[in-house]
Parts: C-alpha cells; sequence; structure tokens
C-alpha cells in the first residue's frame, strides 16, 4: 500500500509542472489607431502607411520616406525614434508639420 502511495505522490509531484504551464494564447489583435483616426509621432510608421489617409500625409510631407532604400529597417520606428539617425532631413518644423497632418485625419 505504501508503494501506492508514494507512485502517486511520485505521478503528481510530476505532473505539476505540466499543470503549472499555461495554453499558448494568440497574440492580441493590434489595436487600429485608424479606426481611432490617432497617429501621433510616437506611431510606428509602418502603422501610418498602413492607413491610405496616413501614408498620404507621409508623402505628401516627407517623400523619400517610404521609398527609401532602407525603409524596412526602420519602418517599425516613430518617426520620433527616427528623427535623430536622418542627418538633420526630419527636422523638428518638419514633425509638427506631420503632427499636425497626422492630427487631421478623421
Amino acid at each position: 500500500m505504501k508503494s501506492a502511495a508514494a507512485i502517486a505522490l511520485l505521478a503528481l509531484t510530476t505532473a505539476a509542472p505540466a499543470f503549472a504551464q499555461t495554453a499558448p494564447t494568440t497574440p492580441a489583435a493590434p489595436t487600429a489607431p485608424a479606426a481611432t483616426g490617432k497617429f501621433t509621432l510616437d506611431t510606428p510608421i509602418e502603422t501610418i502607411v498602413a492607413d491610405p489617409k496616413g501614408k498620404a500625409v507621409i508623402d505628401a510631407d516627407i517623400p523619400p520616406l517610404t521609398s527609401h532604400p532602407a525603409y524596412d529597417q526602420f519602418k517599425s520606428m516613430s518617426l520620433k525614434a527616427l528623427q535623430p539617425l536622418s542627418n538633420g532631413a526630419i527636422t523638428d518644423d518638419l514633425l509638427k508639420k506631420v503632427a499636425a497632418d497626422l492630427a487631421a485625419i478623421k
């Protein structure tokens, strides 16, 4: 009888890690800034460009951005994060214009 209890106890203790594991979850769907009409200078560039109105703002205000050869390397960055890496091409004044134009998107 003692050996049966020991085996049961052993089975429970070795199975415990399995109980502690959580089932894999699917990632939450990303929030859609376009649905709220809110893009900011902190929004990833690829998120802005995924929206036709956002892309129109970027293409109008910073025309070479989406066609830049390194676009795939920086598209996950925000415009604020990209500014210091732009060698002065993205100025404070340009960011103010982009921010105003993005805020005007309805």
